[in-house]
């Protein structure tokens, strides 16, 4: 026996609204697909060029070790000290030339140099803060002085040193330098005197002819005969007297 229902079905269940959000974007998924798979393809990317090879350039040579000083050192810690030192090197060059005891009053010249001397003695330059100008064969020679006493001392404490000192120069061609000047006379002392002659008196200055012929006659002279007199007739220096007759 089949039984029958005479009510109507009800109603299917209604999706929820999740479902219909999520096909509706799957619709746009798809369009999308489409429409990029129809496009026309980006053209490739042109390659980067390679970098450019470099080559490093060779290390430059090693510097030469320079050779090991053997010179003069200097312990001075200032200026003043070192100056010191180079005049005493300057007088251990040119000891023939250096001005003995005190300078005259009037000297030829006075020259201030500045001198600059590098870490190994090495003279660097030297300028005139003061200039004989008015003797150039002075100024001339001092700077040969300078130049061919190089070089100096090593400033072993300071690494390099510049200083000045003031050369006196007499006309004799010798110097001092005022470092270790032994000073100068305040006037120039008085010439030797002249030996005198001892004073005669007049009689003594006579000529001695005069006294020779005061001499009596004794080789020449010869007795005069009886009953005459004799006389001396001097003929010179040397004359001899001769007999004379005389009438009676």
């Amino acid at each position: 026996m089949a039984l029958t229902f005479d009510s109507p079905l009800p109603p299917a269940p209604r999706r929820p609204a999740f479902h219909d959000r999520l096909r509706g974007w799957g619709w746009v998924v798809l369009v999308t697909a489409v429409l990029a798979g129809c496009a026309t393809p980006p053209p490739p990317q042109a390659e980067a060029p390679a970098p450019p090879v470099t080559v490093a350039p060779p290390p430059p040579p090693a510097p030469a070790l320079e050779p090991p000083f053997t010179g003069k050192v200097s312990l001075a810690a200032n200026e003043r000290d070192y100056r010191r030192d180079g005049a005493q090197h300057l007088y251990g060059h040119y000891g023939d030339r250096v001005f003995r005891g005190k300078l005259p009053p009037l000297i030829q010249a006075v020259g201030v140099m500045r001198l600059d001397i590098g870490p190994r003695g090495e003279l660097r330059r030297f300028e005139w803060m003061r200039a004989p100008d008015h003797v150039p064969h002075v100024k001339a020679e001092i700077e040969r002085l300078v130049r061919a006493a190089a070089p100096f001392p090593a400033p072993q404490r300071l690494g390099s040193v510049s200083y000045t000192d003031t050369w006196l120069w007499d006309k004799s061609g010798t110097f001092q330098l005022d470092t270790l000047t032994e000073g100068q006379l305040d006037r120039m002392p008085p010439p030797p005197a002249r030996a005198t002659k001892p004073a005669t008196s007049p009689a003594a200055s006579r000529p001695a002819a005069a006294a020779k012929s005061r001499q009596a006659p004794t080789t020449a002279a010869r007795k005069a005969p009886a009953g005459s007199t004799a006389t001396r007739v001097a003929q010179g220096e040397d004359a001899a007297a001769q007999p004379v007759q005389l009438p009676r």
